[in-house]
């Protein structure tokens, strides 16, 4: 992401640069972990520990914050993918979870992609934080909670 969008570190502290591209670092692999079938049914199973997952990640609302980007746009793409997220974790074991996960994560891409003024590198981060969590995290891809209900 540095390398791609240099102006994102610019004139920051190294610290402040460093956590920053870690923090986006995770959303951008846990998109990819997610998917994993150990991922999906191992917090298919634990109930609790889905709940927590999706409460701890304020991920952009600090990458925003260390960066010097828009807030607000930061706590609404949050706000939304977190809104969703529990919308679709409450469907799991239904059929029309991957469904409503895919609509939600398509008109909240399609939201942020008509944001005006939005940094391009918090575009990318925010379109990769709600893929991460709304639809790769909340979604059972693998129907392990049905097979435990």
């Amino acid at each position: 992401m540095g390398l791609i969008f240099p102006e994102i570190t610019h004139s920051l502290p190294l610290w402040r640069s460093a956590l920053a591209l870690l923090l986006i670092f995770d959303i951008f692999s846990g998109c990819i972990a997610n998917f994993t079938i150990s991922t999906s049914n191992f917090y298919a199973a634990r109930k609790t520990n889905r709940t927590v997952f999706i409460a701890i990640h304020v991920h952009i609302i600090i990458i925003a914050l260390l960066l010097n980007a828009d807030i607000g746009y930061a706590v609404g793409i949050w706000a939304y993918t977190i809104a969703g997220t529990f919308i679709v974790n409450a469907l799991i074991g239904k059929p029309s979870q991957r469904f409503v996960g895919g609509l939600l994560l398509s008109i909240g891409i399609g939201c942020t992609f008509l944001l005006s003024n939005i940094q391009p590198y918090m575009l990318t981060v925010g379109t990769m934080f709600m893929l991460k969590v709304l639809f790769s995290f909340a979604v059972d891809h693998y129907g392990e909670a049905v097979e435990k209900a």
